[in-house]
């Protein structure tokens, strides 16, 4: 690692010679490998390897950041000059600039985010034909729509002004397929995928093409629905999408603007007092996990939502500053953001739910997105299931689900079929009446 971190010096070195009065330097390398198969056959093999050094550099209060793949001398310090000329002509802005140094983490858990498993691209076409034939397998799938497996290894170095100086390492994998059942205009697509960070954590690819293939069979035939209003359930894999947007109404930047609808909300009830949503940044082998937030601070595992309530905003240091707060430890490169965020499993199952609202409707997948971040409206056109009789009794496509985002977060219960298979989960969610916009 000390080849990169004696990049980031030089380029800290640099700025300080061009004039620049503070500045932090990141150098990152990764390799990347991919395969992609479609009927058995390799249509795509890839490597990538890269190389770039970001530079951001503060003049007074002005400040400006650019990056580069070309890290000879020479690039490294064009790049260093062309970012200092800019911060000088940058406006000011009083709330920016790197932490103080009685702000920095000391301490760096371990989360176990990088693997020592060689993978090779023999392994990574295996694993993608494995998933495919599995998918074939399932009765109604008519053809692949493509299978793919991926790895990834990289590295960074990152130092700063103030005295902050780490390096680290990440690895992940991947596995997905999609196919497609039915023929003519009676098709139909679904998918499965997972990623891990270690080869060894990646689920069976005999599962992920049985998944994919499932879902597709299952979805054969759709019906139109009539608009009305009526129970819904989002199923696990769209639910997360609710901490999307949870998480970017009470982000720091939105709040210091005041364009979210939540920026009254800090400290109040916004869910069920059965609902918490934690950001852990700790867990181990987590595909977002961080021992330390992109500024350099010390981080730790919060409750967003605590038993209903929303406790903090997701504030980094400049988004601190304006609202006149501490930090989170949840600072980005380009502002606050979160790590692995879930939202806990809740006590009924969806089978319990669905035999409980007796009709309505079951989302497993959206088509396009109309959020107003600012007002809360909540309209997208989604697909699913119709849930009759407490159970699902037919496929159903092209309609739209809207409602507003407020009484969707205070109606919600979150069923008890929670997994972690990426870096934003959620339980299957119960969200009352909404609005059905159909034939």
């Amino acid at each position: 690692m000390t080849d990169l971190l004696d990049i980031a010096k030089d380029l800290l070195r640099l700025a300080r010679r061009e004039g620049a009065t503070s500045a932090d330097a990141v150098v990152a390398e990764g390799n990347d490998r991919s395969v992609s198969i479609r009927n058995g056959e390799i249509e795509t093999l890839e490597q990538a390897e890269a190389r770039e050094a970001t530079v951001r550099v503060y003049v007074g209060q002005s400040s400006a950041s650019m990056s580069g793949s070309v890290l000879t001398s020479d690039a490294l310090e064009r790049l260093v000059a062309r970012a200092v000329a800019m911060a000088k002509l940058a406006p000011p802005d009083p709330h920016a600039g790197l932490a103080d140094p009685t702000q920095l983490a000391t301490t760096f858990p371990e989360i176990d985010v990088c693997s020592d498993e060689s993978v090779s691209m023999d392994q990574l076409r295996d694993r993608a034909l494995e998933a495919e034939r599995a998918a074939l397998a399932v009765p109604g799938v008519s053809k692949s729509n493509g299978a793919g497996a991926s790895s990834y290894q990289g590295r960074s170095a990152i130092i700063a002004s103030n005295g902050f100086e780490r390096t680290s390492r990440r690895t992940s994998f991947g596995n997905s397929v999609s196919v497609i059942a039915g023929e003519g205009t009676t098709m139909e697509r679904d998918y499965d995928g997972h990623g891990a960070i270690y080869w060894a954590d990646l689920e069976p690819a005999e599962k992920i093409g049985r998944t994919a293939g499932e879902r597709a069979a299952r979805r054969m035939n759709p019906r139109k629905l009539s608009s009305q209003t009526v129970p819904v359930i989002f199923d696990r894999r769209i639910s997360t999408s609710l901490i999307g947007h949870l998480v970017g109404g009470i982000s720091g930047a939105a709040i210091a603007r005041g364009t979210s609808f939540l920026k009254n909300d800090l400290g109040k009830a916004l869910f069920r007092p059965e609902v918490t949503i934690i950001d852990d940044p700790l867990r181990k082998r987590g595909l977002a996990s961080r021992a330390v937030d992109g500024e350099g601070l010390p981080v730790q595992r919060r409750a967003l939502i605590d038993k209903g309530v929303l406790t903090n905003w997701i504030l980094d240091l400049r988004s601190a500053r304006k609202l006149n707060l501490a930090p989170t430890g949840q600072g980005g490169r380009g502002g606050p953001s979160t790590s692995n965020v879930h939202m806990e499993a809740g006590t009924r199952s969806p089978e319990e739910m669905m035999k409980d609202i007796g009709s309505g409707f079951l989302v497993t997948e959206f088509i396009g997105s109309s959020v107003n971040m600012v007002t809360g409206d909540y309209s997208r056109g989604a697909s699913g299931y119709w849930i009759e009789g407490g159970e699902m009794a037919y496929p159903v496509s092209e309609i739209t689900v809207a409602g507003n985002l407020r009484a969707m977060f205070a109606g919600l219960e979150p069923a008890n079929d929670l997994v972690f298979r990426s870096s934003t989960v959620a339980p299957s969610c119960f969200l009352g009446e909404m609005t059905l916009a159909g034939r």
